[in-house]
C-alpha cells in the first residue's frame, strides 16, 4: 500500500513539476522587455554576456558583491545541493555511471554543508532586521522544508540505514511503469514526503529564481544603446502596422 501511495504521488508530483516549470519559463519568455536596463558596468559584446552570466549562475557574482556572508551561505547551500542531487543519480541509473560513483563519498558530505548553508541563510532571515522585515511565512517555511529533507537524508545515512537497494529497485521501477516494494522506514517516508512536497511547490515558489536568472534583462542585455536601437517585438510589430 505505501509503495502505491508514493509512487502514485511521485507521478503526480513529477507531472506538476515538468508542467509548472515549462509555464514559468514560458511566462519568463513572453515577458517584454521594452528598456534597455542592463546593469552597468555590462558587456557590450554577446561574448561578454554569456561571460557575464556564466559568472552570475556558477558564482553568484553580484550576491557576492553586495553581501559576502549571504554569498557565503548562499553559494554554500547550492554547491553543496547540486552535489547532493548528482549523488542520487545513483538510484535512477543501472549501471551507475563511473562519475557518478566517484563522487558518492563527496555527495554524502555534501548533504552536512548543504544544511550548514541552509541554517545560515535561515539565521539571515532571523536575526537580520531588514531582512526579517520583508520576509513571509513562506521564505521560512521554504528553508524549513529544505532543512528537513537535507537532514531526513542525513539520519538515514549517519543514525538509521534504509534499504538503499530496495529503494533504487523502486525508483528503477518508477521509470519503467513497474511498481516495486518501498522500505516502510519512517526516515525515508518523511524524506521522499517532504520530496514530494517539493516538487509540488518548487514551480510556484520563491524557489524558482534559479531559470528566472536567465531572463533579467539587467543581466542579459548588452550596454549598446548608443550602437543600436532598441526594439522590443512588440513595438517592431507596432511600428510595422503603421508603415
Amino acid at each position: 500500500m505505501t509503495s502505491m501511495v508514493f509512487a502514485i504521488l511521485f507521478y503526480l508530483a513529477t507531472l506538476l513539476f515538468v508542467v509548472g516549470l515549462l509555464y514559468r519559463i514560458n511566462s519568463y519568455a513572453r515577458t517584454p522587455a521594452p528598456l534597455k536596463i542592463p546593469t552597468t558596468p555590462a558587456p557590450t559584446t554577446n561574448g561578454g554576456v554569456v561571460l557575464r552570466m556564466t559568472r552570475e549562475v556558477v558564482f553568484f557574482e553580484s550576491l557576492f558583491k553586495a553581501n559576502l556572508w549571504t554569498w557565503a551561505a548562499g553559494w554554500l547551500f547550492h554547491a553543496s545541493l547540486l552535489l547532493v542531487l548528482l549523488r542520487h543519480l545513483r538510484y535512477f541509473t543501472e549501471p551507475v555511471w563511473g562519475w557518478v560513483a566517484f563522487i558518492q563519498p563527496f555527495g554524502m558530505y555534501a548533504g552536512i554543508t548543504m544544511l550548514l548553508g541552509l541554517g545560515g541563510l535561515w539565521l539571515r532571515r532571523l536575526f537580520v532586521e531588514r531582512i526579517r522585515y520583508i520576509s513571509t511565512p513562506s521564505d521560512h517555511l521554504m528553508l524549513l522544508l529544505l532543512m528537513g529533507i537535507a537532514a531526513s537524508g542525513l539520519s538515514m545515512k549517519f543514525l538509521a540505514h534504509t534499504d538503499v537497494i530496495a529503494v533504487k529497485e523502486f525508483f528503477l521501477g518508477l521509470m519503467h511503469l513497474n511498481i516495486q516494494a518501498l522500505p516502510a522506514d519512517l526516515l525515508l517516508i518523511v524524506h521522499l514526503s517532504l520530496v514530494v512536497s517539493l516538487l509540488v511547490v518548487f514551480p510556484f515558489s520563491k524557489l524558482l529564481h534559479a531559470p528566472g536568472v536567465f531572463f533579467s534583462p539587467t543581466r542579459n542585455q548588452k550596454d549598446d544603446p548608443r550602437e543600436h536601437r532598441h526594439l522590443s517585438t512588440w513595438a517592431a510589430k507596432l511600428e510595422s502596422e503603421k508603415s
